[in-house]
């Protein structure tokens, strides 16, 4: 069952009350203008329907976003008919994307990285940003952590009512993968509810696998953080930051 398939229409309904779009960018751009940049071209994988590309792409001469989904993207899409200045969106695997440009900065946010539940996945993904990302760029991503994968979603079940959508989210983890059922009950009409079912599957990543992978893709890491902030990552944090930048070849 695919993931973010009709979920995508309510995505941003759900989402855009726990997430602070506007704080994200701000934080990354500060990092760009630290590690002084370029603000020529920006990439963001995983960029979903397209709410942290557009807090971001206006900095930017050029950007693009990438995912998997054809259904955000149709809505990211949606979003840029009136814009005179827009990034453009393709639809492809983050671990196997290719794009003729090379970038100044590239990030992969909201725990995207989680999904990519096979390591030599992962791999490749850190690969194919090495060889797009400008010599001075830099690579912003965030994880879900191993703690928050295990404890806080682990076999734990969650619900969520309003008067448009009810859902109901059953979490099984077995070896390090949280699946996720997810059941959604969307209001049509009066009295009338349209059933949505998708499974969502994350690996939790330990700081430890991360960073030597980081460091095998000839990678230096040059900041991690909790949350999009400055604080400094606790056994209990919940979503890690990184800040990475290539290792020049000899």
């Amino acid at each position: 069952m695919e993931a973010y398939g009709d979920f995508a229409l309510i995505y941003d309904q759900l989402i855009n009350e726990d997430i602070d779009y506007k704080e994200y960018a701000k934080f990354i751009l500060e990092k760009c203008k630290n590690y002084n940049i370029n603000f020529n071209n920006y990439l963001d994988l995983a960029c979903g329907s397209g709410n942290l590309t557009f807090e971001i792409y206006k900095n930017f001469k050029h950007s693009y976003g990438i995912d998997l989904s054809e259904e955000m993207l149709c809505i990211a899409q949606d979003k840029i008919v009136n814009m005179n200045f827009r990034p453009k969106f393709l639809n492809q695997d983050i671990t196997e994307f290719k794009v003729n440009e090379t970038f100044d900065l590239i990030t992969c946010c909201l725990d995207s990285i989680n999904y990519i539940i096979e390591e030599d996945g992962l791999r490749s993904m850190f690969r194919r940003v090495y060889e797009s990302l400008n010599d001075n760029g830099i690579f912003i991503f965030d994880i879900n952590s191993y703690y928050k994968i295990t404890e806080i979603l682990g076999n734990n079940i969650y619900s969520f009512d309003n008067d448009d959508v009810f859902y109901c989210w059953n979490n099984t983890l077995n070896d390090d993968i949280v699946t996720m059922e997810l059941t959604f009950f969307i209001k049509e009409e009066e009295d009338i509810y349209t059933r949505v079912d998708e499974v969502h599957m994350e690996r939790g990543y330990s700081e430890e696998k991360i960073e030597s992978l980081i460091k095998e893709c000839n990678f230096s890491i040059m900041g991690k953080s909790e949350n999009y902030t400055d604080n400094d990552v606790t056994e209990k944090s919940e979503r890690i930051v990184y800040i990475i930048k290539k290792i020049q070849q000899g």
